[in-house]
C-alpha cells in the first residue's frame, strides 16, 4: 500500500524530533550567589549654599538690594583660591496683604554654591559671608577620584569574595564551575548634611563655620550566576 505524500512526510518529521532531542546535550545546573564589599572614603569635598532674602516695595528695590549683597559675597569668594564658587538660583515672589488678594511687597532669594577640597578656607569662607548671607546647606563628601579608589578597591574584594563563594558551593557539591553572569552595581552611604540653615543673625561674628569632614562608606554588590560542571 502507497501512502500518501502528507502521510509520509508527517512520519519521518516525526521519527526525526526524537533524533534531535536525543543530540541536545543536558544543560548544566546552575546556583545563583551574590557578594558584596564596602570601603570608607574619606568626605574630602565640601560643598555649601548661601543665600540672601530680603522684601521691598517694588521688584527693583527688592532686586537692588539683594543683587548688592550677592555681588559683595562673590568679591570676597573670588580671594579664596581653593574655594570654586557660582551663581545659584534666583527667585523673585509677590507678598500678599493679610486676607487681601493685593499685592504690597516684593521678596526675593538669590543664591551662590561653594564648593572645595580645602576644608579649612570654605570654613573660614563661610564664615566671612554669613555677616551678609544666611548659609542654607553644607554637606561633605568624597570628591569623584576619592570616590573611584574606594569603589575600585571594594571592587575587588567583592569579586573575590564572589568567587570564593562559588568554589564553596561546587566543592562543597563535589564540581567544577565557570561563571555564566556577573553583574556588579555600586553604591554609596552619605552622611546627612553636617549644618543645615545657619541664618546671618545667628553668625554674629566672622568665626568659621563649624566642619567635620568624617568619611562615607562606598559598597559594591555583585550578582552572578555559576554553572557547574563535571
Amino acid at each position: 500500500m502507497t501512502l500518501p505524500r502528507r502521510a509520509l512526510l508527517t512520519l519521518i518529521l516525526a521519527c526525526a524530533v526524537p533524533l534531535a532531542g536525543a543530540s541536545e546535550a543536558p544543560r548544566p545546573a546552575t546556583v545563583e550567589l551574590a557578594a558584596e564589599a564596602q570601603r570608607a572614603a574619606a568626605n574630602d569635598l565640601a560643598t555649601a549654599t548661601a543665600y540672601h532674602e530680603a522684601t521691598a516695595t517694588t521688584p527693583a528695590a527688592v532686586a537692588t538690594q539683594v543683587n548688592r549683597a550677592i555681588a559683595a559675597a562673590l568679591e570676597i569668594a573670588k580671594t579664596y583660591g581653593d574655594v570654586r564658587v557660582q551663581s545659584g538660583s534666583t527667585q523673585t515672589w509677590p507678598v500678599y496683604a493679610r486676607n487681601s488678594r493685593s499685592i504690597e511687597g516684593w521678596r526675593m532669594r538669590s543664591e551662590i554654591r561653594l564648593e572645595s577640597r580645602n576644608i579649612a578656607a570654605m570654613s573660614e569662607l563661610l564664615g566671612k559671608l554669613q555677616d551678609t548671607l544666611a548659609v542654607s546647606q553644607i554637606a561633605m563628601q568624597p570628591a569623584p577620584e576619592t570616590r573611584r579608589q574606594a569603589a575600585d578597591e571594594a571592587t575587588v574584594e567583592a569579586i573575590r569574595a564572589f568567587e570564593e563563594r562559588a568554589r564553596l558551593v561546587a566543592g562543597t557539591l563535589g564540581r567544577k564551575y565557570h561563571i555564566a553572569h556577573l553583574s556588579i552595581t555600586e553604591g554609596g552611604y552619605h552622611p546627612p548634611p553636617v549644618m543645615a540653615r545657619m541664618s546671618a543673625e545667628m553668625a554674629m561674628s566672622a568665626a568659621p563655620a563649624p566642619m567635620e569632614a568624617g568619611q562615607s562608606l562606598i559598597g559594591v554588590n555583585i550578582n552572578g550566576r555559576i554553572e557547574l560542571i563535571d
